[in-house]
């Protein structure tokens, strides 16, 4: 059942100020490579989120696969608690997505070796979760039950997780109101599941009014993604708190763009509004490039996303500097 805005808010009341960010290990490719037993690679998952810790972040947002849960439960089950382990243990907590409808690959979702980055392509090898065919196969659909009721029903009392993010971007990849009914099904399934977490997804274009609608009727917290300018930004929320929900952002931050670290985080601190910006580190995503970039396209200057190198160095000082600040609550 979903929650009441009361609960909600004594939920959000009990919390510090959320700041984190969206992660991918610099080695994935995809959310496949992320969670396959041959690529899962817990050594940099380690390294990488010291880096956060570091900092001093304490939440992170990450993609679950389906076709990895589909292949081997028991195994994605485990990964999946290892990396709930590294994360916590590091003072952070896990904002998990289990569906997707991006796919920046253009192709479904597959099992085994993932194809490698194209140079200069930002995004080249993301899939959806669990892709097309079957967000419009409904015959399908109990295995994607399963799935949803399995991953929640194992960690419904977890603390390390912060909340359940059941579906990124819905609509996205010229699905449109095709995926509505999934995402409103999902719903049914992840609450069936009795977790002690509360359910968001994020509202994430102003072309799709339906999902829109829909989200503002099943979420018991209120997450959107937002890549423009601060005032845009303020516009949206200023309407988005008319929901009378505790917000998130659980996706922003766009170099070049007018999404700056310096514009935004300190408006989602002084509003208290959760923070996640894409995305820690710079790796085979290769978010660094913008949307839309071009084989062999030259190394931006400024990046588009990304926070940290691969070896941990910022693009820009200032910004950690910036973001550590606002943690803390200095006013600057």
């Amino acid at each position: 059942m979903r929650w009441t805005s009361e609960r909600a808010w004594e939920w959000y009341r009990g919390l510090p100020w959320l700041c984190g960010f969206n992660y991918v290990p610099s080695t994935a490719v995809n959310s496949t490579a992320m969670w396959q037993q041959k690529t899962f690679d817990l050594p940099t998952i380690e390294r990488e989120l010291s880096w956060a810790q570091e900092i001093g972040f304490n939440c992170c947002r990450v993609f679950l696969q389906y076709l990895v849960w589909e292949a081997d439960a028991e195994g994605f089950r485990q990964r999946f608690a290892q990396l709930l382990e590294v994360v916590s243990s590091r003072g952070l907590r896990t904002l998990p997505i289990l569906f997707d409808d991006c796919a920046f690959a253009g192709k479904e979702p597959y099992l085994g070796l993932q194809d490698e980055p194209i140079p200069g392509i930002h995004n080249s090898g993301w899939t959806a979760s669990p892709g097309r065919s079957r967000v419009l196969d409904e015959s399908y659909w109990p295995r994607l039950e399963d799935y949803v009721t399995d991953t929640i029903g194992q960690f419904a009392r977890d603390e390390r997780i912060l909340a359940w993010d059941i579906y990124n971007e819905p609509g996205n990849d010229d699905m449109g109101v095709k995926s509505l009914p999934l995402l409103r099904i999902a719903f049914d399934w992840a609450y069936e599941a009795q977790p002690t977490q509360p359910l968001t997804t994020g509202i994430w274009s102003g072309n799709l009014p339906e999902i829109n609608a829909a989200l503002g009727e099943l979420c018991d917290i209120v997450s959107f993604h937002d890549y423009f300018v601060l005032e845009a930004t303020q516009k949206l929320v200023e309407e988005l708190k008319g929901l009378g929900r505790p917000l998130l952002c659980t996706e922003w931050m766009r170099r070049g763009h007018g999404s700056h670290f310096e514009t935004h985080l300190p408006y989602f601190r002084s509003e208290n509004i959760g923070s996640f910006f894409w995305g820690l580190v710079n790796g085979h995503t290769q978010t660094h490039f913008p949307w839309g970039s071009s084989p062999h396209a030259p190394e931006p200057q400024i990046w588009f996303h990304d926070l940290l190198t691969s070896q941990g160095e910022p693009h820009n000082a200032a910004e950690v500097a910036l973001i550590r600040q606002q943690i803390l609550g200095i006013v600057v």
